[in-house]
């Protein structure tokens, strides 16, 4: 059998990008060889990425299961891939699976880190699955209560997904802020209604801070009511984040706990394994309404030239693209 070859996209150094090719070995027992369809780019971690802007210290937790390349840079990073298994196991050839893998065309995975897609779920959404599972993990850390006043700040991704989760339970009085008002049509789409940080409404039992700016951390902090809970689930890297733990601070008794998806949450952790929690972030993305977060579509050959502004500010006309997703041929 010929030699297997595939290209990846790599951050070469800050702002820039570049895709190289590769020798692939014959996948071992418990791999698979997976031909990508899509994969979505992340672009709260990915812009830290590719930037340069992941702390040292912070370099092997924010290390992605098949990484290659040592951060800042060279290095080859996404955890959002879909694809077709066209070798390994007999009963996955031919499956769809979500994989924790960088931008490639082609690659070798553990079954470990793979798992199936659902028929009824679109490859182009089920890029959204690790977002999901943050947004699952998020939802088990609030255990939120039918009839709580809830608040999500951060209208990206894995905000409007949280908060998409919470407006399912009875009774619960949701809003989401965001200063973008060109997010107001997506959250609509979703059934969420979203006000500017400034008309963010007060004594909110349930605030989640999905940000990832210091400035909504504080806003959280001046709408959160009497022992309100913010759960913390934006990630900084090496920004320094300052808040204001005066006026009701303490008399409010509010609380602020951070949320991140490595661990199983406490409350399902025992309960639930890694695997479990991942096939069922999969399921929830049947929602067709859910496609409201996924775009542009981008040819991987147009990364190197796209990537900067997939991963740039937004602008006063255009707001920034939630899920970019990444087509292959």
């Amino acid at each position: 059998m010929s030699a297997l070859t595939a290209t990846a996209f790599w951050t070469t150094g800050p702002g820039q990008g570049a895709i190289h090719g590769e020798t692939l070995r014959a996948p071992g027992e418990g791999e698979v060889l997976v031909r990508s369809l899509a994969s979505g780019i992340s672009r709260g971690t990915e812009r830290l990425v590719f930037h340069g802007r992941v702390p040292e210290g912070e370099w092997a937790r924010m290390r992605a299961p098949l990484q290659a390349g040592e951060f800042p840079f060279p290095v080859k990073y996404g955890y959002a891939a879909v694809g077709l298994v066209e070798d390994g196991p007999e009963d996955w050839i031919g499956q769809r699976v979500f994989c924790l893998h960088p931008h490639q065309d082609r690659f070798v995975a553990p079954l470990s880190l793979c798992a199936r897609v659902p028929d009824r779920v679109p490859e182009w959404r089920a890029v959204l699955a690790a977002n999901m599972e943050t947004a699952l993990n998020i939802s088990w850390d609030a255990q939120p209560l039918p009839g709580e006043r809830a608040l999500v700040v951060g209208a990206g991704v894995v905000g409007l997904l949280t908060a998409w989760l919470l407006s399912r339970f009875p009774a619960i009085d949701l809003v989401v802020a965001d200063p973008d008002p060109l997010r107001a049509a997506v959250a609509q789409r979703l059934g969420l209604r979203l006000v500017t940080p400034e008309d963010a409404p007060g004594d909110r039992d349930l605030i989640i801070h999905a940000s990832g700016n210091p400035e909504g951390l504080r806003t959280a902090l001046r709408c959160a009511g009497f022992e309100g809970r913010i759960v913390e689930a934006s990630w900084f890297g090496a920004t320094e984040c300052t808040l204001p733990l005066g006026g009701a601070f303490h008399a409010n008794r509010v609380t602020i706990r951070s949320s991140q998806v490595g661990q199983i949450a406490g409350p399902m952790r025992g309960r639930r394994t890694h695997t479990q929690r991942m096939e069922l972030a999969l399921s929830l993305l049947a929602d067709p309404a859910l496609d409201a977060l996924c775009g542009p579509m981008v040819a991987f050959a147009e990364l190197p030239r796209v990537m900067p502004s997939l991963l740039g500010d937004p602008t006063e006309e255009q707001a920034a693209p939630l899920c970019p997703v990444v087509t292959y041929e």
